[in-house]
């Protein structure tokens, strides 16, 4: 039978009073996770991009061609973009209000591998498969910008267990679970095209021709395929067409792509994004791909500190003989099919969160189990966690003496060719930048030697809460470090500077992408300089796309002309821009993590007011909407 051999809360000596407090335990890290643990201001780069896309959705009215700057962005499916319109309607255009999607999701995620779990596999297994997720360093990692990897990973996680329920026999509302997988397939398909269904069904696939299901009239009678397709094209239809009516040519026969070449939506959208990017073939190559092997061994960081309990792991029964055995089954296909797709195709680091809830439904299984590979898995974290405790606070003391003038930004390397992987800029820490990082540090030290102490002294669940704890205190450090990089990651201290300055046209050097908070923070339209490159560069191809690329020439004379201008440039690109013009056009209006807000300064205007100092801005200085402030001057 499907329920056979689940553990309950009496023969598993799981207390309901521990469970319900373990439970609170899990929902407040998840909540920590999602909405305390997060940057002190977006970040420039595709975290302000996303929050300015869904604020120009608003604002115009147009919910189905996502426009930066004017110019038609093509690349993503909408979403995120309208779940963040709808937090910005009901709270204000605020930061924070553009990460309450990705701060639910990671709470949801969490809360719905626990309950995947505790159906599967009992109360025990389900609150550790939950603990996994929601404290796992993978997810805390690629939730901290905005991109929908995590909502894609709760649909995906929804299909599978709906799957698996509508495949029990002994559940009552097939119908219902039928309807959910269908309804999770469609939003997949909204939040990240293609690999919202293709991954779910693949693996589903997999599962079903492996426990010999595949060609049962039984199996098709229960996942009713042909009225769930019904509810995915009444869902994910009408704003795939609609984007292709408003986005013409309707249909370009051609894998032909390169600069200057405009297809319109629909053959960007899945011929250039989907099959030329897995074959790396896509134009603009504005994207990076890890090297297979450390995609793989990166999981071990990803689920750390629970990947430490993957050797138990091999120790379970996968055959899918009652429920439990079932769902370790699907887990693996589940998990196999996703690692092994992006082997074969370009990858970025987060690409395989989809597959975090089947490990973690693994990893809970075991855990519960219990045997010696587990208490060797506790004492192998302890020993990690002692390390790292004395290294955290090692590194601390060795730089409590070294100066730490102005913002980070002067204390790190610079290595562009990494940006275009997801967390390039690890590359650019340097022994001197953890002398800003003390404080962060000790936290973080502390966090370690409570995980050495608990996996040291305890085993089994003592040591899973006392691990748990470990990531939540953990996790605050990372927070405290976000802090300090905040004038390096984000431009926000110049949008300030510029919100007080008198009014004038803003110019972003290059891509708009790098100085993209400065855009949101103050509501303007910019216009890029030498930024028709990447992302843009397609748009800036189609019909009727808006003049906002200046060339040198272009900018010269605007810039030396008697109109005011504010430029946002690197201080290194500064120097060449001033040799440009000449130097007596060029004031400094503010200057934060090596980024600057410079201003022409013609002799027949007024000058203007001092350079605001480097730093972080209060938040009175920013308008409680940006609404209305989003004019073309």
């Amino acid at each position: 039978m499907a329920g056979q051999n689940l553990p309950t809360l009496s023969n598993d000596l799981f207390s309901r009073r521990t469970f319900l407090l373990s439970l609170v335990f899990l929902i407040a890290t998840a909540i920590y996770l999602g909405c305390v643990i997060s940057p002190p201001s977006l970040m420039d780069d595709v975290d302000a991009v996303q929050a300015q896309i869904a604020k120009t959705m608003l604002t115009t009215g147009d919910l189905v061609t996502a426009r930066l700057d004017g110019v038609v962005y093509l690349e993503k499916a909408p979403l995120i973009y309208w779940l963040m319109a709808v937090c910005y309607k009901i709270f204000g255009m605020a930061d924070w209000a553009a990460r309450l999607p990705v701060a639910l999701a990671s709470i949801a995620l969490a809360l719905l591998s626990a309950s995947f779990g505790m159906w599967a596999f009992g109360e025990r297994a389900g609150f550790y498969a939950g603990l996994c997720m929601s404290t796992c360093v993978g997810l805390f990692l690629f939730t901290r910008i905005q991109i929908p990897d995590v909502m894609l990973t709760f649909t995906i996680a929804l299909a599978f267990w709906a799957f698996l329920r509508t495949l029990d026999e002994e559940e009552r509302r097939p119908r219902l679970w039928a309807a959910i997988l269908a309804a999770s397939l469609s939003a997949g398909l909204l939040l990240k095209s293609l690999v919202g269904i293709v991954f779910p069904v693949a693996a589903a696939l997999i599962y079903l021709f492996l426990s010999k299901q595949l060609f049962s009239r039984r199996t098709w009678e229960r996942l009713r395929p042909l009225s769930g397709s019904v509810i995915v094209l009444l869902i994910a239809a009408p704003w795939h067409v609609l984007a292709t009516l408003r986005n013409p040519p309707y249909f370009a026969w051609t894998l032909q792509s390169g600069p200057g070449l405009y297809h319109g939506f629909l053959w960007f959208y899945f011929v250039n994004e989907q099959l030329l990017r897995f074959l790396n073939l896509r134009y603009p190559r504005d994207y990076n791909t890890v090297p297979r092997l450390y995609f793989w061994l990166f999981h071990l960081l990803w689920l750390f500190p629970w990947s430490v309990y993957l050797p138990a792991v091999t120790k379970l029964s996968f055959k899918p003989e009652n429920r439990a055995g079932q769902t370790r089954f699907l887990a693996l296909c589940w998990a196999g099919f996703i690692l092994i797709f992006f082997t074969f195709s370009t990858t970025q680091e987060y690409y395989s969160m989809p597959c975090y809830p089947a490990l973690a439904l693994l990893l809970g299984s075991a855990m519960a189990a219990g045997g010696k590979w587990t208490d060797r898995g506790t004492r192998v974290l302890g020993a990690i966690a002692t390390l790292a405790a004395f290294g955290c606070i090692a590194i601390a003391i060795a730089v409590r003496n070294l100066p730490t003038p102005g913002d980070i930004a002067s204390a790190l390397s610079h290595h562009p060719s990494a940006y275009t992987l997801s967390l390039g800029h690890m590359l650019d820490l340097t022994f001197d930048s953890f002398a800003y990082l003390r404080l962060p540090l000790y936290v973080a030290g502390a966090a370690f030697l409570l995980g050495a102490v608990g996996n040291l002294r305890w085993s089994g669940m003592r040591a899973f809460l006392a691990s748990g704890a470990m990531m939540v205190l953990f996790f605050h450090a990372a927070r405290l470090a976000l802090v300090v990089f905040d004038p390096y990651l984000s431009s926000r201290p110049l949008a300030a500077a510029l919100l007080a300055a008198p009014p004038g046209k803003l110019i972003v050097d290059r891509h708009y992408y790098y100085f993209s908070s400065v855009i949101f923070y103050t509501g303007q339209d910019p216009l890029l300089l030498n930024g028709k490159f990447n992302n843009l560069e397609y748009g800036a191809a189609a019909p009727g796309a808006p003049p906002v690329f200046l060339n040198d020439s272009q900018f010269k004379g605007l810039w030396t002309s008697e109109e005011r201008y504010y430029l946002v440039a690197s201080q290194k690109d500064a120097e060449c821009i001033e040799a440009l013009v000449g130097g007596e056009y060029f004031q400094t209006v503010a200057a934060s993590g090596g980024k600057l807000l410079l201003a022409n300064v013609p002799s027949q205007r007024s000058s203007i007011p001092p350079p605001t100092a480097p730093g972080r801005p209060d938040a009175s200085s920013f308008p409680s909407s940006p609404i209305g402030n989003d004019a073309r001057n």
